[in-house]
Formats: structure tokens, C-alpha cells, sequence
């Protein structure tokens, strides 16, 4: 046999082995393929390959593997099972920058799933080598181990630690700054996982210069890079006022607020997440945002804007209505309450419609004068009808009733009182009851509209517990009017009146 002869074996065995590779890495990508590739034992197949001395057959069956893994929990397991994992992150120090990329994305692949499966990414000792790998001079390299990072950070505090720990927070940093786009974005978004989980894991991202790169990107014309960007400033900016104001300090206002008109809804609805964090913690904070012309923004955003895109921007005009009297006119003046409670009325989901009636509480429950502007919005039966539709989940029913309480306790506007002597149950009837009893004593004006409206009569009609709140309340109404008045709208009456009339003997005169 002769040498080319000899070879030819061994050039058949590696051509075979890349056709096998390239075929499993195009058969992975389609989801109805997976189920028979792992009963045909692909995995095993695979776990060699990545130490083949082919390079490109490493590569490819690298790729193949995040494939398999990125599809499901049990693949990912599996990759962790065949020990996998110390093969990948021994080659990610020692192989080329096609190998890394395709290592990387098996870690991401796995850790993606589960805190469990992100936990034996980092006890494979992979964190170490995606820190190093973010030194790479290849950008593409460089995402690949951003992105990887970032799937292991987002899942809980400790895996986030975990990351910061292996010293990758001032490289992402580094790599924000980077021109391109696509590393800027995965590096943002891994910092943003990383800030989410509590104020010291924050604090360590604002340490490494974060904040101020991070801002410089908010007006980027790329929408992808915006999302990430406000997304790790609300995730910085969500946990104490400290940090809050190290992002305000960045001089992000007011020149967001036209990224609330982005024709991305991630974009705006991040960028009103963002305002909401940093309102929601003091009044100072929200009075700089009113100044900077936030709240008129936000509230042309709640119009414009439909469901989960809104929620944000309704949470915000409540943070901010809740602080004190005058960011609460603030809103009102705006016509926040109008879209408000537009909402209430249009949104279909619960939660939505319960964020709305929390901040329409907030709105009203300063002043008579506050009350009275949200119950013009004609927000009060909409309020009930939250409250007793029978499909309404605990928290809009539980919010609904304390908005209608905050503000039926300062209304002292009687026209929009009046809807709800009819409609409203005991609970609420009681508060009610107990404004007009404080109007009507001091308003000769409002005692005859009362009358001649019904509402005398509704309040005869009214079974209330002899001492109780509400039975005091009553009596209070009633010593306003003359007892005939009293006896004339009493339920009864009328029947009262007839027997008279049967018992009555006629005077004859002669």
C-alpha cells in the first residue's frame, strides 16, 4: 500500500467527521430535528469532537452543542452530565478566536435555563476564562463572553457575585465603550442583569464608571443599544436614592424625555421605567423631573401608549402625585388625571387597571380640592364598578377600594358623590354618607339639590346598625332637614299615609 494511498484513509476518516459536524450544527437549528438527534446519542457523538485535531471540526461541534444546549433544559443538563463543560473551558484559554466564540456560546447556552445550570457553568470554572476572554482583541470574541456573563448574572444576586467576583464589571465597562454597536449592547445588558439585584452588586457597576458611559449612550440613534442602555439605568437607579441621584447627576434630563416618543416600544418603555425609578424616592427627585418637564411628557406617553408599554408611565404619575399636595397639582394641572382615567376605562388586564386606580388614589387623597378634580374625571364609578366586578383579581379590588377611600374622604363635590348613594356596597356607602354629613349641615344650596335629586330619599332607604358609623352619619343628614321632609322621603311613607286615609272619619256638616 502506498503512502498517498495511506493518507487517503486518514483525509476520507477527516472529511467524514467535518460532514458529520457541519450536518448535526444544520440539523440542530430546526426544532422538529432535536428529539431524534438526541435518541440517536449526538451528544456523546459530539464531546470528542471538541478535542479533535481538526480545528474547524472543533469549532462546529462546539457550535452544534450550544445549539442542542440552548434548546432545552434536559440538553443543557446533558452537556453538563458528559462533563463537557471543563473540556470548553479549558480550550477557551488555549484555542483560536472561532473556538472561543462557539465555547462561549455553549456556557450562555446552558446557563441560560436555570440557576442550577448557571451554577455548574461557574463551578466549571468558566468565569474566569470569559473574564479573560472579555481582553480579547476580537470583538466578536469579546460579545461572546459578554453575553455569556450576563445569562449567568441574571438569574440571582449570588450568581451575580459570582461574576463580579472574577473581575469582568470594569471590562463590560470597557466594553460599552467599544465602537461596535452589538458588543455595546450585550455589555450594557449584562451590567444591567448584574445591577438588578440589589444595591451593593449596583454600587460595584457605578464604581467602575458605569453611569457615565451608560448616559452618553441614551441618545444613540441604534434602538437595540437605547433598550439596553435605560434598562441598566432603571436597574441602577431602582434601589436607593443615593444612587438615584449619581444617574440624575449624569445629566440625563431633560434630554430622554423625547426617547418617550421613540418609535421603538422598548426603547420608550424603558426610558419611562427609568423616570418612575428615579421618581418614586423623593420628592426632590420628583420635583426635578416636573421641573424638567417630565410629568406633561409622561402623561402624552400614557395616551399614546396601550397596555404593558403604559404601566410604567401610570406608575411613574403615581409615584409622583404621592410625594405631596403640590407634585400632585402638578399632574392634575397637566390633565394626568384625564388619561388616567382613561386607562382605568380602556385597559383590559388587571394589574394595569389596578396601577391606574393606585395612582388616581394618590392623585386625589391630598385635598378637597385634589378630590374634586379626579372626581370630575368621573373616575369614582369606574373605581366601584373595579371594585365589585366579580372577575377582578384581589389586588385591583384591594387598590380600587383604597383609591375610592383616599378620595371619597376629601370629595366634598357632592354632584359626584351622588352616583355612588345608589350603587355603592356598606364598606364604602359608609364614606360616602359620612362627606355629605359634612356638607350639607353649612350648605343650604346643596341640602335642596339633595332633596329634589333623590338622594334625601336614597339615604331613608339605607339599612344601617343602630350606633354604628353609619347610623350617626344619617342622623346628621336628617337634622338638616325639617321632620316632615324626613317622614315624607322614609321608605313607607306613602302606605303610612293611605291607612290614614282608610281610618280617617269624614266630618259631615249639615
Amino acid at each position: 500500500m502506498t503512502t498517498r494511498q495511506i493518507l487517503n484513509v486518514f483525509e476520507q476518516y477527516q472529511k467524514s467527521r467535518t460532514t458529520f459536524v457541519q450536518a448535526v450544527a444544520d440539523l440542530s437549528t430546526r426544532p422538529q430535528n432535536i428529539e431524534t438527534l438526541q435518541n440517536a446519542g449526538v451528544m456523546s457523538l459530539l464531546r470528542p469532537l471538541l478535542l479533535d485535531i481538526v480545528p474547524s471540526v472543533q469549532q462546529t461541534a462546539a457550535l452544534a452543542l450550544g445549539r442542542l444546549a440552548n434548546y432545552s433544559n434536559e440538553l443543557a443538563e446533558a452537556v453538563v452530565k458528559g462533563d463537557i463543560l471543563p473540556q470548553l473551558v479549558y480550550s477557551l484559554a488555549e484555542q483560536n478566536r472561532f473556538y472561543k466564540k462557539a465555547a462561549a456560546f455553549v456556557l450562555r447556552a446552558v446557563a441560560k435555563h436555570s440557576p442550577a445550570l448557571s451554577q455548574a457553568v461557574v463551578d466549571s470554572g468558566a468565569l474566569d476564562a470569559l473574564a479573560i476572554c472579555l481582553e480579547e482583541f476580537d470583538p466578536g470574541v469579546k460579545e461572546a463572553a459578554a453575553w455569556a456573563l450576563g445569562y449567568i448574572a441574571r438569574h440571582n444576586g449570588e450568581l451575580a457575585q459570582s461574576v463580579v467576583d472574577s473581575g469582568a464589571v470594569p471590562l463590560l465597562v470597557l466594553c460599552i465603550q467599544e465602537p461596535e454597536l452589538s458588543l455595546k449592547r450585550i455589555a450594557a445588558s449584562a451590567l444591567s442583569d448584574i445591577s438588578k439585584h440589589s444595591p451593593e452588586l449596583a454600587q460595584t457597576v457605578v464604581d467602575s464608571g458605569a453611569i457615565a458611559h451608560l448616559a452618553s449612550l441614551a441618545l444613540n440613534p441604534d434602538a437595540k443599544l437605547k433598550r439596553q442602555v435605560f434598562s441598566a439605568l432603571s436597574q441602577i437607579s431602582k434601589h436607593s436614592v443615593e444612587l438615584a441621584e449619581m444617574v440624575v447627576e449624569a445629566e440625563i434630563f431633560p434630554n430622554i424625555l423625547t426617547c418617550l416618543k421613540d418609535p421603538d416600544e422598548y426603547v420608550k418603555k424603558n426610558c419611562a421605567t427609568l423616570i418612575r425609578e428615579v421618581a418614586k424616592h423623593t420628592p426632590e427627585l420628583a420635583q426635578l423631573i416636573v421641573n424638567a418637564g417630565g410629568v406633561a411628557a409622561v402623561i402624552d406617553y400614557v395616551g399614546d401608549s396601550t397596555g404593558n408599554v403604559r404601566l410604567p408611565g401610570i406608575m411613574m404619575l403615581g409615584y409622583i402625585s404621592a410625594h405631596s399636595e403640590n407634585l400632585a397639582m402638578a399632574v392634575i394641572v397637566s390633565k394626568g388625571v384625564v388619561q388616567l382615567a382613561i386607562a382605568l376605562q380602556e385597559e383590559s388586564e388587571d394589574h394595569i387597571q389596578a396601577a391606574a386606580a393606585w395612582a388616581l388614589g394618590q392623585s386625589g387623597r391630598h385635598t378637597p380640592e385634589h378630590a374634586k378634580a379626579v372626581a370630575q374625571a368621573n373616575v369614582l364609578p369606574t373605581l366601584l364598578a373595579c371594585y365589585l366586578r366579580p372577575g377582578s383579581s384581589e389586588d385591583l379590588q384591594t387598590k380600587a377600594k383604597k383609591a375610592l377611600k383616599n378620595i371619597l374622604q376629601k370629595c366634598v363635590h357632592l354632584p359626584a358623590l351622588e352616583p355612588l348613594l345608589h350603587d355603592a356596597p356598606p364598606n364604602i356607602l359608609k364614606h360616602v354618607v359620612a362627606q355629605f354629613s359634612k356638607v350639607l349641615p353649612h350648605d343650604s344650596k346643596a341640602r335642596r339639590l339633595f332633596v329634589t335629586s333623590g338622594g334625601l330619599k336614597k339615604v331613608q332607604e339605607i339599612e344601617a346598625e343602630p350606633g354604628s358609623a353609619l347610623m350617626e352619619y344619617i342622623n346628621i343628614i336628617n337634622g338638616c332637614y325639617p321632620e316632615e321632609i324626613v317622614r315624607y322621603y322614609s321608605p313607607g311613607y306613602s302606605e303610612r299615609l293611605l291607612e290614614r286615609i282608610d281610618s280617617h272619619q269624614p266630618i259631615m256638616t249639615n
